[in-house]
């Protein structure tokens, strides 16, 4: 009941009222359903444009790498000195280079080493440096000190003398270019790394799990380093190209890849020479490498969006 400025009592029952818009529908339910955080991370990643045509353009070169070599019926060390410096025609897509060799096949054949070269080094260091970052955050104190001290020792190294080093030592190939690259690569993960594991060990499962008694490898491990793979992933996105740029350099001054294999950088080398009066021979694997670490480097930047959680809704 209420009363009016006339002292006149006036009834209010629910017949008085109509509920306008939400007929058929429950105000109760969950407007939006429960989903979890790599759920939310790959919807605002569809969401990013310029990252998923990258992540696109990545699978085709990944794909023609695989298939790529067997669309044309020449091997990558067939020659036909006949044909040497031929520019690009219906029978070779690409023209051949200097040997006479089909730059089509090649092409691809050399993006298969570039790029697991950039893969398996990427996965080697970050698998290093997490855990050597992990175990540094984790002890801190001495430990920390000392461990972080080696790290500074081993940024301070050149990798371009590692690789001479390691040149020297072992014969120019595959194996000692991605040992040259990972024995200074890890450093840059594992500060990364201990700086989020420094700011995790002080959580509740972290204490938790030490009151029931599990030791440091199993908290690192288990419980501290699955909690850093958003940045871990970030990293391995952005740190893939500058391997393959750092492979393309190297074989470019001849320390990487040594005939008869080849890669990007070694093709870029042989196209380098004859770039004046054959342009298309240092074009096409030098496209070949600015399309892939282009695209690397912009789908890391969606990712660093995507796996931010305080981005997350």
């Amino acid at each position: 009941m209420k009363r009016d400025r006339g002292d006149n009592m006036l009834e209010l029952n629910k017949e008085k009222f109509q509920i306008l818009g939400c007929e058929g529908q429950n105000a109760d339910a969950i407007m939006r359903p429960n989903i979890t955080y790599w759920q939310d991370a790959w919807r605002r990643l569809k969401m990013n444009k310029v990252a998923m045509f990258s992540m696109y353009l990545l699978l085709v070169i990944i794909l023609m790498c695989i298939v790529g070599p067997y669309l044309r019926p020449y091997g990558f060390e067939e020659q036909f000195i006949e044909l040497a410096n031929t520019p690009p025609t219906k029978e070779h897509w690409f023209g051949l280079d200097q040997l006479g060799r089909d730059i089509f096949v090649r092409l691809w054949k050399g993006g298969r080493v570039s790029i697991a070269i950039g893969l398996i080094a990427t996965f080697i260091c970050t698998v290093v440096g997490a855990l050597y970052g992990g175990i540094s955050g984790y002890l801190g104190g001495l430990v920390d000190d000392i461990m972080m001290r080696i790290v500074e020792v081993i940024v301070g190294i050149p990798y371009l003398i590692v690789v001479i080093l390691i040149s020297i030592v072992f014969e120019k190939g595959l194996f000692s270019l991605i040992l040259a690259l990972v024995l200074t690569g890890w450093t840059g993960i594992a500060r990364i790394v201990r700086g989020q594991i420094l700011q995790l060990k002080e959580s509740e499962y972290v204490l938790a799990a030490q009151a029931l008694g599990a030791d440091p490898a199993r908290i690192i491990i288990k419980h501290l380093i699955p909690n850093t793979i958003g940045i871990i992933i970030v990293y391995m996105s952005l740190n893939i190209p500058s391997y393959i740029f750092a492979e393309a350099f190297l074989s470019f001054i001849g320390l990487g890849v040594q005939p008869p294999n080849t890669s990007w950088g070694a093709m870029a080398a042989f196209g380098q020479q004859n770039m004046d009066f054959y342009p298309y021979q240092l074009i096409f694997p030098a496209a070949a490498i600015s399309l892939t670490m282009l695209a690397f480097n912009l789908l890391g930047d969606g990712l660093r969006d995507a796996l931010d959680p305080r981005l997350r809704q």
